[in-house]
């Protein structure tokens, strides 16, 4: 098993661990049993079903070569140098430029693309970040990171729920004290989960999807250009979208000063800038 399969499964461990102990503090023992049914059942959805989600989340449209030839030849021309099944196409209804990337492997993948970003960037500045999605597909990073979406989701779902029933639940051990605790640190430890997962695979995603599209400059004029639209235009999505998938695009697209901003799930696009350019100097990369 190689190591991004080690982390999917730590993460969907994690996720019923966490579920099991909230079902276990909310609702003593029955609540344990409810939050492991329910943990089962998300984890399978979260492996088979989670990257058809995201694409709901943002009504996101297949299209093919017929209908949209520019786009489509030059995914498939970036996915043939990057060695990579062709993957299914999407574009977003949106004007804010960005881009995402979904699936469970990459024979079973996705790039999706908004509206705004074959708008806003020049041709090399979209294949370069084109390039950068289909890293994260290269790098198997997008079951991880449609993982994450849902166990996101998911917390979020369930601390809110809990307003509605009683803290505590009826065994002697609850604690609502300890339940409060929990209710509000959900959304947080989501957060933090995110950031975690999501801010090194940037770093990597950059130069791999430099070397596919052999243009880092384009890249690093791309990110500056997303990130200032990002706080400029916004992404018109449900509030559990916004909480659950900003790790998922090259630039987090809501980054105008919201709760989830405390947590960032990217590095700095300055950071990213300064090392594209030295790779685009020198040919390497610098991770430190």
């Amino acid at each position: 098993m190689n190591r991004n399969s080690l982390r999917t499964v730590f993460l969907m461990t994690l996720a019923a661990v966490l579920f099991m102990l909230v079902g276990q503090i909310l609702g003593g023992s029955t609540g344990l049993v409810i939050a492991f049914i329910f943990a089962m059942g998300m984890n399978f959805f979260s492996y088979w079903k989670s990257d058809k989600m995201v694409l709901r989340m943002y009504n996101a449209e297949p299209v093919d070569q017929r209908s949209h030839p520019a786009l489509y030849n030059m995914i498939e021309e970036l996915a043939r140098k990057a060695d990579l099944p062709m993957p299914a196409v999407y574009i977003i209804p949106q004007n804010q430029p960005n881009a995402f990337a979904t699936g469970r492997n990459p024979k079973n993948a996705a790039v999706a693309v908004t509206e705004g970003i074959m708008q806003a960037l020049n041709e090399d500045e979209l294949r370069a970040v084109i390039a950068h999605e289909l890293a994260h597909i290269q790098n198997r990073d997008i079951l991880t990171q449609t993982i994450v979406t849902t166990v996101v989701s998911a917390l979020t779902m369930l601390a809110q729920f809990a307003y509605f029933i009683p803290i505590g639940g009826s065994d002697r051990g609850s604690n609502p004290l300890v339940a409060l605790i929990v209710l509000i640190t959900a959304p947080i430890a989501a957060s933090m989960l995110q950031a975690a997962i999501s801010r090194t695979r940037e770093y990597e995603a950059d130069r791999v999807g430099a070397e596919i599209c052999g243009q880092p400059n384009q890249l690093a004029s791309a990110l500056q250009r997303i990130e200032k639209a990002a706080q400029q235009i916004p992404m018109n999505v449900s509030d559990t979208a916004m909480r659950s998938t900003s790790h998922m695009f090259p630039v987090n697209p809501f980054s105008g000063g919201s709760f989830m901003s405390l947590f960032s799930t990217h590095p700095e696009t300055e950071d990213r800038v300064e090392r594209l350019m030295h790779m685009q100097r020198t040919g390497e990369y610098l991770f430190e």
